[in-house]
């Protein structure tokens, strides 16, 4: 009798876990599963805190807003993101300090389309908390301009305009593996410019975070997973800013199966959160 109740629960056990979905699963870079608990642990002992997504997720976008919460009770934060231009931090300080509301924030910068589903929780959370929010984003007419004419481009912005993106000249490694890539899955197309318009963007966003790092506080950034995969990008000129600045990152990918990491995104981030690529769009 005792070996039947054992058999049994075992069968159910298995048909449970058979009929089971996950949403996602988070990963250590060498392709071990990991859980929440140990990604919100390690996110109260850094400096920085890059949490790379996919800009259309809406699990991204959940997960998110959820460890910026969890981590607010544990550290002082100050957040930042790839979504809103460094032009617009005016706007953004009058929203945070209540001086302006959403409808005059909306019409006055540059939001992207799915700032009110997606960044929008992320900005009122500051607000109600009263921490920093920075937009650390280059103005994207900026990056169009190097994509057009190089770096030399930005040599005709006035005094005003240069405070908006990182100090020139912009400090460049065309051999980093990031910007090799970029150029060969273009196929060539907008040539050695078109890895310039991203380190542009990737530049500006390393000047702001280290401009506004506090001693014991966590800098998030939300960002673009290109933007800090592989260590590269911001990590790389944030690095050259301040090198001993302490630095997590976080990786999005999509896969069909998310019960095991893809060869192909390892060691692409500490921590890689592997979602079901069936999840919700947003836009």
């Amino acid at each position: 009798m005792k070996l039947y109740t054992l058999m049994a629960a075992l069968v159910v056990c298995f048909f449970a876990n058979a009929q089971d979905k996950q949403a996602y699963q988070i990963y250590t870079k060498d392709g071990k599963p990991t859980t929440y608990k140990k990604l919100l642990k390690a996110s109260e002992d850094t400096d920085v805190l890059f949490f790379g997504e996919n800009h259309d997720n809406a699990l991204n976008h959940w997960l998110q807003l959820e460890l910026t919460k969890d981590l607010a009770e544990k550290k002082s934060l100050i957040l930042g993101a790839e979504m809103i231009e460094a032009d617009n931090q005016k706007q953004l300080n009058q929203y945070l300090k209540g001086e302006i509301d959403q409808k005059v924030f909306d019409s006055t910068a540059r939001l992207w389309k799915n700032h009110k589903t997606d960044y929008k929780p992320l900005v009122d959370f500051a607000k109600d908390k009263k921490f920093p929010f920075i937009a650390t984003n280059v103005p994207r007419r900026y990056a169009s301009m190097v994509y057009k004419g190089g770096f030399e481009a930005l040599d005709k912005l006035s005094a005003e305009e240069k405070t908006w993106v990182a100090p020139l000249p912009i400090a460049y490694d065309a051999a980093l593996p990031k910007y090799v890539k970029m150029l060969e899955m273009s196929g060539g197309h907008g040539g050695d410019n078109l890895p310039k318009a991203q380190a542009v963007k990737d530049a500006t966003m390393g000047y702001f975070i280290a401009q506004n790092l506090k001693p014991g506080t966590v800098f998030v950034h939300y960002n673009g997973t290109y933007h800090s995969d592989h260590f590269e990008g911001i990590n790389w000129y944030l690095k050259r800013l301040k090198p001993n600045v302490k630095i997590i990152t976080i990786a999005a990918v999509q896969q069909k199966d998310v019960s095991k990491l893809e060869k192909e995104f390892l060691n692409s981030a500490d921590f890689i959160l592997v979602i079901d690529e069936d999840m919700t769009k947003t836009f």
